[in-house]
């Protein structure tokens, strides 16, 4: 059976993310590695015979442009997959999704500025004097990088997340420009909603922190449900970390205030499956919520030694006995200008 217009175009989406100097594209057989790992996922891998070999897992400690296999014809087997599970693909949106958003943070790792002194200098005078001149300074160096790269993968993460979770549970996210939740302010505006599903507004969270970012966001959060409920939707609140905190109560009790829907933690996860339907719900299990178990798991006061350090031009991480070497590449003036203003939005000093 020929591919629907709707499954072609999954198909083109999900093999390309971005633009410019970071831009990803997925090729024939990167595609083919997910067709067969989504396969092995399934438990149908035996019914694609064109796969000869055992398919490495997803997440491991290999090379990401590794994940490929060569020789099969990759729009072929992603239309026999469907023939076997018509839901396989949302399953390849989804994995395509992670995928590529692995191997952009990964260009982002090799491609990051690396600050100057001019930058971070006048910080110093916070606490200079506490180490000599030339600790302090590769002490700020270390410092404004990782500041970088790790708000750069909260941006990444936050581009990833919610539509790979709404997509799986069968909804959509909508932009403010796009949205049928309007403000109550000025009905001319839309909500940035993270995911609708029928007449559910969803409000999509890993996790809820003790600190609102700025009292202006955190009284649109609070006006959420409001919102949707004047736009005559049901506000769903659905937050997978269930630690407690005062943020997480408060903004619990403005959705129940509404007639509104709260899961959270163990309920939450339910909830998503049961929306997703057994083969999202694999997906969901296997590449969202078993990894960040894992790591809530290992998460221990006593953290593991760390040190980061040049090798030539290239930088290694070195945690406890493992490591990770970031090789660095030289990115073009037009990159380098895209990725310091999308690196964070910071005073000078």
């Amino acid at each position: 059976m020929p591919l629907t217009q709707s499954q072609k175009t999954i198909w083109e989406k999900a093999k390309s993310l971005g633009s410019g100097g970071q831009a990803i594209r997925l090729d024939d057989e990167a595609c083919t590695y997910l067709i067969a790992r989504i396969a092995t996922d399934l438990g149908v891998i035996e019914r694609l015979p064109e796969i000869k070999e055992g398919v490495p897992e997803f997440y491991n400690s290999g090379a990401l442009n590794e994940l490929s296999i060569p020789g099969v014809d990759a729009l072929a087997l992603f239309q026999k997959l469907l023939e076997i599970d018509p839901n396989a693909d949302t399953y390849f949106a989804c994995l395509a999704s992670l995928h590529k958003a692995r191997l952009k943070y990964e260009t982002i790792l090799e491609t990051q500025p690396i600050p100057t002194l001019e930058q971070v200098g006048p910080r110093g005078l916070l606490q200079f004097g506490q180490l000599s001149s030339k600790g302090l300074a590769t002490f700020l160096f270390w410092r404004k990088w990782f500041f970088d790269i790790d708000n750069r993968a909260g941006q990444e993460t936050g581009y990833l997340f919610e539509p790979v979770i709404a997509n799986a549970i069968g909804g959509t996210p909508v932009s403010a420009a796009r949205s049928p939740v309007k403000r109550r302010s000025d009905n001319r505006k839309g909500r940035q909603v993270d995911c609708l599903v029928g007449n559910r507004a969803y409000e999509l969270k890993i996790r809820m922190t003790i600190a609102a970012s700025g009292q202006g966001r955190w009284s649109e959060e609070l006006d959420f449900p409001l919102d949707c409920v004047a736009s005559e939707y049901v506000p769903v609140l659905l937050v997978l970390d269930s630690t407690a905190n005062p943020k997480l109560t408060e903004l619990t009790n403005a959705f129940l205030a509404q007639d509104g829907e709260v899961y959270i933690g163990e309920d939450a996860w339910a909830h998503l499956d049961e929306l997703a339907g057994p083969t999202m719900a694999n997906f969901i299990d296997r590449y969202v919520r078993k990894p960040m178990a894992s790591l809530l798991a290992e998460a221990s006061e006593q953290l593991e030694p760390f040190t980061a350090f040049f090798e030539g031009s290239d930088i290694i991480f070195q945690v406890g006995e493992e490591s990770i070497k970031i090789i660095r590449r030289t990115v073009v003036a037009s990159e380098e200008g895209r990725d310091r203003s999308a690196s964070c939005n910071e005073a000078d000093l």
